[in-house]
């Protein structure tokens, strides 16, 4: 296991962001703008990111082999919905839903799922980009985990369609809080699972891996911080997170490619690897700092 899940709905949420490149001027972002001038940040930057991202089969295997039983009081409430009322609010935890939905779908909990989309939903009509989702035919994939692969790809259809939305009405800077929202959530779930499984190496060495993705969602947070206090404030939590996670240690071991016939077609096999070395009391701080900034987004 290489990387962290970003949940069902999440882990497409960015998958292909359309974008103009950098410009060098100055930008007004406001996340309960309606419009807001166009941000500092370009396709290329932001799949930068979501390329770290995996599909969430990989977070399946890696959470039902360590033996972890379905926990719903891990999750956001989804009652939690009427709280939140600004655009802010509304972008983040539809973030972080969209996590929760991932979760309950591995664990085939079909009617909390149910519950999870009419939260998501209400978010999205929100923001005003309910009209993407087809709340039907999502709903019944995600009563089937054997529908895993189709709900992904509906998802993802369905994402690429907002985030080139956002685009085009200057508001890209609610992309970056539902990616920071749902990363936080998945965050969250694992370390939780992490903490109650320690022998765990996968889960640890999963979690060390963040360091890298935390840099990069940092990054594009940064471009708007002085734009928006919540933002400017969320970054800031994060850049703390950042230095607990200088304690871990990533060492990259580069082994030349090698080529392989899987059912008569060529593949290339990476057969680098990475050792993460991540001790008992950094991971403890990084899940407690998670919860600290968690708690503040959702309630």
């Amino acid at each position: 296991m290489r990387k962290l899940f970003f949940g069902l709905g999440l882990v497409s949420l960015l998958a292909s962001c359309s974008g103009n490149k950098p410009d060098e001027a100055a930008y007004e972002v406001n996340a309960d703008s309606v419009t807001v001038a166009e941000p500092p940040v370009s396709e290329e930057v932001i799949s930068s990111v979501i390329q770290q991202i995996p599909s969430p089969l990989e977070i399946s295997v890696l959470l039902k082999e360590s033996g972890s039983s379905y926990d719903r009081s891990l999750l956001n409430e989804a009652d939690n919905k009427s709280k939140y009322n600004s655009n802010y609010q509304k972008a983040v935890n539809l973030g972080i839903y969209g996590t929760d939905l991932g979760y309950t779908n591995i664990y085939e909990q079909n009617q909390d799922g149910l519950d999870y989309m009419d939260a998501i939903k209400e978010m999205a009509d929100g923001l005003s980009i309910g009209q993407f989702f087809d709340i039907e035919t999502i709903g019944r994939l995600a009563t089937n985990s054997k529908n895993l692969d189709s709900l992904l790809l509906i998802t993802t259809q369905n994402f690429n369609e907002i985030n080139h939305y956002l685009q085009e009405q200057s508001r890209a800077n609610l992309s970056v809080l539902l990616l920071t929202g749902g990363w936080l959530e998945a965050m969250h779930i694992t370390t939780q699972i992490a903490q109650k499984n320690p022998d765990n190496k996968a889960l640890s060495e999963t979690i060390g891996e963040q360091k890298i993705i935390l840099d990069n969602i940092t990054i594009l947070l940064s471009f708007y911080e002085s734009t928006d206090p919540r933002i400017a404030d969320l970054h800031g939590q994060m850049k703390d997170l950042q230095s607990i996670y200088e304690a871990v240690e990533i060492t990259h071991t580069y082994e030349e490619s090698t080529y392989e016939i899987v059912d008569g077609v060529m593949v290339i096999k990476d057969n680098s690897s990475s050792e993460i070395n991540i001790s008992p009391e950094t991971e403890t701080a990084i899940r407690n700092k998670v919860e600290e900034i968690r708690k503040g987004v959702i309630n």
